[in-house]
C-alpha cells in the first residue's frame, strides 16, 4: 500500500552544518497491517510520520501510494498525538466536525460520521461536552473517534497512551486492535513500550540512533493477546537484546 524508498531529511544546525534525521530510508507498509515502529528519542521516528502527514517534506527519496509515485497530498493520513490536541472551547461533536471540515468532507455527513465514531470508542453521551471535562483517556477516545471520521487511507499514532496510566492505557490499547479489525485501517504505530509493541502489532520496526532500520519482525502471536503471555515476554527479552546490543554499539 505504501512505501518510503532512499528518504532522507535533515535539519540546519546552529554551526551552518545539517544534522542529518533521515538517511536513504526504505520502508513498506501493506494495507490493513497494524505496523509498530520503536527506537530511542530522537532516531527520527516522530520526522518519518509528520513526512507521511504532509507536516514536513523530505529532502529526497521517493514515496509511493499502490504501487504509483506520489507526494503527501496525494493519500490522506489521520494523526493521533501524544497529547489529544483537543480545542478546548469546542464541544466533542464540534471538535470532529472541525477535523471533517479541514478534509472537505460534505456537511450533510457531518452528525451522522460523528454519531457513528463516538458509539465506536464509547462516548456518544459525550458529544455536547467540552474537553476539559474529560479525563485523559476519555481525550485520547475523542482523538481516535476524530481520526476515525475523517476516513483515512492510513492513521498515524505517535505514542499516544505515553502519558495515561497503565490501566487506562491497556484498556485503550485493546480498544485501538478491536477498532482496527472492525475498521481495517492502516495503522502505523510509534511507541517506546516494547510490550506495547508486541502487543498490538503484525510487525515491528526497530530503529537505531542514526535513524537507520536495523530489524524487522513479524508477530506470529494469535489474537486477542495477553500483557501476561509468557510468549509475549520471550519475544520481548529478544528483541530487547537486539535493541540494546545495536543502541550501545553506536555510541
Amino acid at each position: 500500500m505504501l512505501e518510503m524508498e532512499n528518504v532522507t531529511k535533515s535539519f540546519p544546525d546552529g554551526d551552518g552544518t545539517r544534522n542529518i534525521v533521515l538517511d536513504d530510508l526504505g520502508l513498506q507498509i501493506e494495507e490493513g497491517s497494524f505496523v509498530s515502529l520503536m527506537g530511542p528519542s530522537g532516531c527520527g521516528k516522530s520526522t518519518l510520520l509528520n513526512i507521511l502527514a504532509g507536516i514536513l517534506k523530505m529532502d529526497s527519496g521517493t514515496l509511493r501510494f499502490d504501487g504509483e509515485p506520489v507526494s503527501a497530498d496525494d493519500f490522506f493520513a489521520a494523526y493521533v498525538f501524544q497529547e489529544p490536541r483537543l480545542l478546548d472551547w469546542r464541544t466533542v461533536g464540534e471538535n470532529i466536525k472541525f477535523a471533517m471540515r479541514g478534509q472537505d468532507i460534505p456537511s450533510d455527513a457531518y452528525s451522522e460520521r460523528i454519531t457513528r465514531e463516538l458509539e465506536r470508542v464509547g462516548l456518544l453521551e459525550e458529544r455536547d461536552s467540552y474537553p476539559l471535562r474529560l479525563s485523559g483517556g476519555m481525550q485520547q477516545r475523542v482523538g481516535l473517534a476524530r481520526a476515525l471520521a475523517v476516513d483515512p487511507d492510513i492513521i498515524l499514532m505517535d505514542e499516544p497512551f505515553s502519558a495515561l496510566d497503565e490501566l487506562t492505557a491497556r484498556n485503550l490499547r485493546a480498544d485501538v486492535i478491536d477498532l482496527w479489525k472492525e475498521t481495517e485501517k492502516t495503522i502505523l504505530f510509534v511507541t517506546h513500550d516494547i510490550v506495547e509493541a508486541i502487543y498490538l502489532a503484525d510487525r515491528i520496526i526497530l530503529m537505531d540512533d542514526s535513524g537507520e532500520i536495523f530489524t524487522q519482525v513479524e508477530i506470529d502471536l494469535p489474537r486477542p493477546r495477553n500483557f501476561d503471555d509468557p510468549q509475549l515476554h520471550d519475544i520481548e527479552a529478544d528483541l530487547m537484546d537486539d535493541f540494546y546490543t545495536r543502541v550501545n554499539s553506536a555510541i
